[in-house]
């Protein structure tokens, strides 16, 4: 295929969606892929109203947490058009709660989608890649890889990971042509939130953490209705694509600076005070 191809994991809502519009428009041919496509009206709905076609994507089911759902779609994909030039990967959730109070099952669930998912599927299109001498694998990380804020030890600690495995990986393709890039976004309007609130579970007057729960819940929801326009994280991600020798990190959001400043010349005694006074 003489159009560039670019497989997108968790395209149902959120940056996948926007993602998959915007690549679109830019001429790619865009493999959208979901967990459940019985929720692929979002999408279609707004190829549509891009003034898009559909013909010019697809939308297939794949479950990140699933080798040989990975496998299927990928072995697919390129049997039919010949290459994977852009991996995205994307799919992910946040999982909100104190430590003492969740349980190893939501963590191991956590790491599931968003490291062990991630790590899955690139090591599915790295040997295409690798014999062609060319891709780009770009990793929707989180500043949360960077810095472990309270209250969502299990989603901080999977970016964590994610960044660690990304590093590791950009040196090992180095050698081959194949970028890797972290985009690493802070608080932006999309549906993360609503579903971290969801996944924590109900507000409990009897935890010892109620009130930093409290004070958790009034932050999603305000990142639910006012966060930053996601717009802004997927206009990056084009930009990185365009470039020929991208870097590595690129966070993205409102008050970055100032908090990676923080978190590189600050003694941990103030971060610690900093962060105490928010909670």
């Amino acid at each position: 295929m003489k159009r560039k191809v670019v497989l997108i994991t968790g395209t149902s809502s959120g940056f996948g969606l926007l993602a998959s519009i915007a690549l679109l428009r830019e001429g790619y041919y865009v493999v959208a892929t979901m967990r459940d496509l019985d929720r692929n009206q979002a999408l279609k709905q707004a190829v549509r109203e891009a003034g898009l076609s559909l013909a010019d994507m697809e939308m297939l089911q794949l479950d990140v947490t699933d080798e040989r759902s990975i496998h299927g779609v990928v072995d697919d994909v390129l049997a039919r058009l010949g290459q994977i030039d852009v991996l995205i990967n994307n799919a992910g959730y946040a999982h909100g709660g104190f430590i003492e109070e969740i349980g190893m099952e939501e963590y191991r669930a956590q790491f599931e989608t968003n490291f062990f998912g991630a790590v899955a599927m690139t090591k599915a299109v790295l040997p295409s890649m690798r014999e062609r001498r060319t891709g780009k694998i770009v990793m929707i990380s989180s500043i949360s890889g960077r810095f472990g804020f309270p209250g969502m030890s299990p989603y901080t600690s999977s970016k964590h990971a994610l960044e660690g495995f990304s590093e590791s990986l950009r040196h090992e393709m180095r050698p081959f042509g194949v970028h890797v890039v972290l985009i690493e976004p802070a608080s932006y309007r999309t549906p993360i939130w609503s579903k971290s609130l969801e996944n924590a579970g109900p507000l409990d007057d009897q935890s010892p953490y109620s009130a930093m729960q409290k004070k958790m819940a009034r932050f999603a929801k305000a990142m639910n209705e006012n966060g930053s326009d996601p717009r802004e994280v997927i206009d990056l991600i084009s930009r990185v694509l365009r470039d020929k020798s991208p870097g590595l990190r690129y966070p993205v959001g409102k008050g970055l600076k100032p908090l990676l400043l923080a978190i590189r010349f600050l003694p941990q005694r103030l971060i610690d005070k900093m962060v105490a006074k928010r909670m």
